[in-house]
């Protein structure tokens, strides 16, 4: 079972948390889960009474960029997603629970030992990289445990759902018939053309349409908001940075980056004073400055066998590899920079950086202006921040706030609690554009926290309640409906016309289109005309007649033959395999879907 979870681990959150704890997330900090974030922990949903903060929805959508599966660009569209991932997973774990779901302690250290993110290069678990790359991720080893058992006990819960399921032998023979069946037909396109007088709506059938169809013309309870947004990002963007500050913050990455490194080892014992090693490095050195090559002077000097004859490389390394005065020495440099003479264990070092493992100053150049400009504002964003919930709350508009702050005032169409966009579509905003203080008592808003760098205050500028618009309102649109279901009706009793002459003989006059021996993936008519020829039943020595509507035109279809085709064991496995996994999701994402509509769940 745990080899199995192991291997099926494949869910968004097993990814996010493995994914993390592979990146390099400088965001984060050791036991970082709680004070990750500046921001309050606001709750933005309740599932069952179980609450998912706003602090929970950031870590994620950090997590996931920082991880590489999310670009930069697409955080704040993330924001909803992540959410709605965050309630599926409290309504599994919830269920998993309740259904005694269970992943034992030492199930679980298993697991953690053969995952190759924690395992040296000889493929055995190392318990420094272990809570090094944990704490490169923001993880204590206590909270990756937590967040991984809950990961694993979901998977258990689904994939009991999807092994549970299995294939007749006989059915898995004659879904491999159906699929290697070939089939081959005609087939005609009837147009609005092709009718005598294409119909027309009467009034009354308008009417008798938009009365049966009233709920597709509602206008739902509608307002026209104001708004105005603090955005750190937009300060950042405008901030001018000196070169210098950009140049220190990229040096200071490089001194925590993976580098390539290169050493002269000198040993010192009973044999070598520690004065004749270091005379030794000395003369190293001054040959290097002299302008000889470190390589060479490796294999000449160096004592470390096993790396002298490779110019004293030692590979890429990361920090916890070495001692502490090695480490200091090698993660101090810049590349193409050595060190002076560093003593570990019983020997000296010279240590040259050959490679780093990051991009250059220029790629990095708007990565880094973007993350000191942030820094260098938050001061001020505060400042103002503060300034907005001082102002906001005693003000009757928001237009003399936005003056006072220099913001922009923003409006907006009519908008509704379903249909926003945008800004307005994120966690909590349409929830306080509604609420009685800004709808009914024509409040300002309280300071909506967006994420970290967003906050926003909204006003109502106009409301007007639900309401069925009235038939001329929307008469092109009944209009169109209804023409474009009775042309689609005579065409349809064209085509049932035409077959039936078909069918006693007749011969007509039809623009047929010849299909030989086409596979349900063909490409050589409309798809849903294929898919048709594949309903028809078989013709045993007759042809078989058979229509389909496909947008506003309906295909006339004559199926002529039917060949069993060639047994491929290949294609027949992987169609047993598909039908098999569709079952398995159909029943998970039944389960979920009953999950959620039996779950009291409420976006705050």
């Amino acid at each position: 079972m745990l080899q199995s979870i192991r291997d099926r681990s494949k869910s968004w959150g097993a990814k996010i948390i493995i994914g993390a704890v592979v990146a390099t997330m400088a965001l984060f900090g050791v036991d970082s889960l709680v004070t990750l974030f500046t921001g309050s922990p606001d709750d933005v949903a309740e599932v069952n009474g179980q609450t998912i903060t706003r602090q929970q929805v950031e870590m994620n959508v950090q997590r996931a960029i920082r991880s590489g599966q999310v670009p930069p660009e697409q955080e704040r569209a993330l924001r909803n997603q992540v959410l709605d991932e965050l309630i599926t997973d409290a309504l599994l774990d919830s269920y998993a629970e309740d259904g005694g779901m269970y992943l034992s302690e030492s199930q679980l250290d298993q697991l953690i030992v053969t995952l190759p993110e924690f395992q040296d290069q000889n493929g055995r678990f190392d318990a420094d990289l272990f809570r090094n790359r944990l704490a490169s991720a923001g993880y204590s080893p206590t909270g990756f445990r937590e967040e991984l058992k809950a990961d694993m006990q979901r998977q258990q819960l689904q994939q009991g759902l999807a092994f549970s399921d299995f294939t007749l032998d006989n059915e898995r023979e004659r879904l491999g018939e159906l699929q290697r069946q070939t089939r081959s037909f005609r087939y005609h396109l009837l147009e609005v053309d092709d009718l005598e007088t294409p119909p027309q709506a009467s009034e009354e059938q308008l009417e008798a349409y938009y009365e049966a169809n009233a709920d597709n013309y509602q206008r739902p309870e509608q307002v026209r908001l104001e708004y105005v947004i603090i955005d750190r990002e937009e300060m950042a963007a405008e901030y001018e940075l000196d070169e210098q500050v950009l140049r220190d913050a990229y040096a200071e990455r490089g001194s925590d980056a993976e580098r390539r490194i290169s050493h002269i080892m000198v040993t010192f014992s009973a044999e070598r004073s520690r004065e004749e090693a270091e005379a030794i490095l000395e003369e190293v050195q001054a040959r290097l400055d002299e302008g000889d090559d470190f390589a060479d002077l490796a294999e000449e000097y160096s004592d470390d066998t096993s790396t002298s004859d490779a110019g004293g490389d030692l590979g890429t390394v990361s920090r916890g590899f070495f001692d502490d005065a090695f480490e200091e020495a090698a993660f101090s440099l810049g590349e193409g920079e050595t060190s002076d003479i560093v003593e570990s264990g019983n020997g000296l070092h010279l240590i040259r950086v050959t490679e780093l493992d990051m991009p250059s100053f220029e790629e990095m150049r708007d990565e880094l202006q973007r993350e000191a400009a942030l820094s260098e504002v938050t001061d001020d964003f505060n400042r103002r921040v503060q300034q907005l919930i001082d102002d906001s709350f005693a003000a009757d508009d928001l237009q003399s706030v936005a003056d006072d702050i220099g913001l922009e005032l923003h409006t907006t169409d009519w908008v509704s609690r379903d249909d926003a966009e945008g800004v307005l579509s994120e966690p909590g905003v349409m929830e306080a554009a509604f609420s009685d203080d800004v709808l009914v008592e024509g409040f300002n808003s309280e300071v909506l926290e967006l994420d970290d760098d967003r906050r926003m205050v909204l006003r109502v500028d106009e409301h007007r309640e639900a309401t069925l618009l009235e038939l001329d309102e929307v008469r092109e649109r009944v209009e169109a409906s209804v023409n474009a279901n009775l042309r689609r009706a005579a065409l349809r009793e064209l085509a049932e016309a035409q077959i039936e002459a078909l069918r006693e003989g007749e011969e007509l006059d039809l623009d047929w289109q010849s299909v030989d021996e086409a596979d349900r993936q063909s490409g050589a008519a409309p798809r849903a005309v294929v898919q048709a020829a594949f309903r028809l039943p078989q013709p045993n020595g007759e042809t078989r007649f058979g229509h389909v509507v496909d947008g506003d035109q309906v295909a006339v279809i004559a199926l002529d033959g039917v060949t069993a085709g060639e047994v491929n064991a290949e294609v027949e496995s992987f169609v047993t395999q598909m039908a098999e996994r569709l079952r398995a999701q159909a029943a998970i994402q039944g389960l979920l879907e009953y999950l959620r509509s039996t779950a009291e769940i409420e976006r705050l």
